[in-house]
């Protein structure tokens, strides 16, 4: 019998949002205890948030028509920036690295290396979750396209 060898998109973003959410729990947990309490509640919830995001993500799979690398680079594309948004927050929230951040941050600035950190992290995801969405509604647009 031969084996399917296709990677199961819908299956692996089902799971990394559980796991996802669980980590923001997790985050929830330490809140009292972080240099910075009002950035790691902002931690707990982009980890419950972007775990979610990844579940719903992972429901909607199947109706994308997208080709094989797009498939590839949405996934990696998403996946990249939902644990990055949960990562940068949380390192601010130790580090209170918080310049990109003045809100959460309540104004606080940490040392240079997590600053960089957690200003690389915001950045990358930023444009990595826009480009992901992008590409969700692409394939949204052509799986509506071709049922008409």
């Amino acid at each position: 019998m031969a084996r399917d060898t296709t990677f199961d998109y819908a299956r692996a973003l089902l799971r990394l949002g559980v796991l996802l959410f669980l980590f923001g729990l997790f985050t929830g947990f330490a809140v009292p205890m972080l240099a910075m309490p009002r950035m790691a509640l902002a931690s707990h919830l982009e980890g419950l948030m972007n775990g979610l995001l990844l579940m719903a993500l992972g429901l909607m799979w199947p109706r994308l028509v997208l080709g094989p690398r797009a498939q590839a680079l949405t996934f990696a594309l998403a996946v990249y920036g939902a644990f990055a948004n949960w990562l940068a927050t949380l390192i601010s929230a130790i580090t209170c690295a918080g310049a990109m951040m003045p809100i959460a941050a309540a104004g606080r600035t940490g040392e240079a290396a997590p600053e960089a950190i957690v200003g690389f992290l915001l950045v990358s995801l930023s444009l990595a979750m826009v480009a992901a969405c992008v590409l969700v509604l692409w394939g949204l647009r052509r799986a509506a396209a071709t049922r008409g």
